[in-house]
């Protein structure tokens, strides 16, 4: 067998073998086979793609090129959810307390935040003493103790995808959906889940710009799943604007809370709780999935997710003392509206990019990044606004420069008309 010959192959549009597949990812790992054949092969499959039989084998060979974590020893059905990426995305916080405070297992390995989009590793570090770096027994004991444990991933897992997205990366094949699919079914079947929820993000603020893409990506996704005998489930969600109000790590974990305390924005609520209904059903833990959702719904404003929230963040090191002092920044600024009218559309993209450049994120890997500063929005789309009345306010802990007054002054669409609000879930594919 010839790395050339599976090229040509795929450059023709034919269907790759399990054996083909297998054959160049190891030799990949193994370093037989070059970048740049591996580079033709990524650009002929961006090309011509794959089949949901293709996608499943290229998952598996990626799967298993490096350690996969074994879950037997938590008890019950175990659960994890994966977005794709968008601005204010806290739902992890969220939705992890409130299905563990129904009986749920989230075992669940996160990744860091690059560019506009925040990290579930960067929020949880943003609390004094919070630790990710957990030993296997740790993460399954605390999980097998109170449901929830959250921790960074081991370079041990799926080396084959971090080789794969770095070619990616500098040979303009990102984009791809049955790679993208591969590449984030792979890590979560190595994390060893039985139900995987997917939330896929839409919109200027997502790496899916339509719903036609979105439903691609899902159904390929819950294809690979099913494939795996797990039980996969797609949200197309909106990234149209921001997720909630709070941009950045620790206003995001305060908004977080606050939507734990039931006091949260409606569209963050109305996420967490849709998803929770199905982890919960798929779990076993409701005998419906409407039972579910109406369990989590009550958990969200009961307390019960709230306590589970501080048990979580306890075990792993965490305190937060005083939720009124933990944000601390040398400036609160309003950026205020220069007319009257209704907000049509708030651009998460420049949102997030004006929280990367006050410091909230990283334009590249080695960046530091100041938990304490960000965006919080204090109108949605479809809210009435007052010329001089505040559009968000921005937390800084240096001098705001003329590019991030430019990006917010472009992020916001005001119109005379009235707008309606839309759903936040647009599509759910299971």
């Amino acid at each position: 067998m010839r790395v050339v010959d599976i090229i040509e192959k795929k450059r023709n549009g034919q269907i790759l073998s399990e054996l083909e597949i297998d054959f160049v990812i190891n030799g990949y790992v193994l370093g037989d086979v070059p970048d740049y054949q591996i580079s033709a092969l990524l650009m002929a499959i961006y090309f011509q793609g794959m089949n949901n039989e293709e996608a499943a084998h290229l998952t598996k060979a990626m799967l298993y090129s490096g350690d996969i974590i074994d879950l037997s020893k938590i008890a019950g059905i175990k659960v994890d959810k994966h977005s794709t990426g968008g601005v204010g995305d806290k739902t992890t916080l969220v939705l992890g307390p409130l299905v563990a405070s129904l009986g749920a297992k989230l075992a669940k390995l996160s990744g860091r935040g690059l560019g506009h989009t925040g990290g579930t590793l960067d929020k949880m570090e943003s609390i004094p003493g919070m630790r990710i770096d957990l030993s296997e027994d740790e993460f399954i004991n605390q999980v097998n103790k109170i449901n929830i444990a959250v921790a960074g991933q081991t370079k041990k897992l799926v080396p084959a995808d971090k080789l794969l997205y770095a070619l990616r990366d500098v040979t303009a094949t990102v984009p791809s959906i049955p790679l993208i699919a591969s590449s984030i079914m792979s890590k979560k079947l190595a994390s060893d889940a039985d139900v995987i929820c997917l939330d896929v993000k839409i919109g200027d603020g997502a790496f899916m710009k339509t719903i036609e893409e979105a439903r691609k990506l899902s159904n390929i996704m819950v294809a690979i799943g099913k494939a795996f005998d797990k039980k996969v489930s797609a949200f197309i969600t909106s990234m149209d604007e921001p997720l909630g109000l709070a941009v950045g790590n620790r206003l995001e974990v305060k908004e977080a809370i606050e939507t734990l305390e039931g006091k949260g924005p409606k569209d963050l609520e109305d996420l967490c709780v849709t998803i929770a209904g199905y982890m919960v059903y798929y779990a076993n833990q409701a005998k419906s999935l409407e039972e579910a959702t109406k369990l989590a719904k009550e958990n969200l404003h009961n307390g019960k997710a709230l306590k589970k929230f501080y048990e979580f963040i306890n075990s792993q090191g965490g305190h937060i003392e005083d939720l009124d002092d933990f944000i601390k920044v040398k400036d609160i600024i309003p950026f205020k509206s220069t007319k009257n009218g209704y907000i049509k559309n708030i651009k998460a993209l420049n949102i997030g990019l004006a929280s990367m450049k006050l410091g909230g994120g990283r334009a590249t890997k080695e960046d530091d990044i100041d938990p304490m500063v960000g965006i919080v929005l204090n109108k949605k789309v479809g809210n009435h606004i007052q010329k001089d009345e505040t559009l968000c306010f921005i937390y800084a802990n240096k001098t705001v420069s003329q590019d991030i007054y430019d990006l917010l002054d472009n992020a916001y669409e005001i119109v005379s008309k009235k707008v309606d609000q839309s759903d936040i879930i647009k599509e759910i594919i299971s």
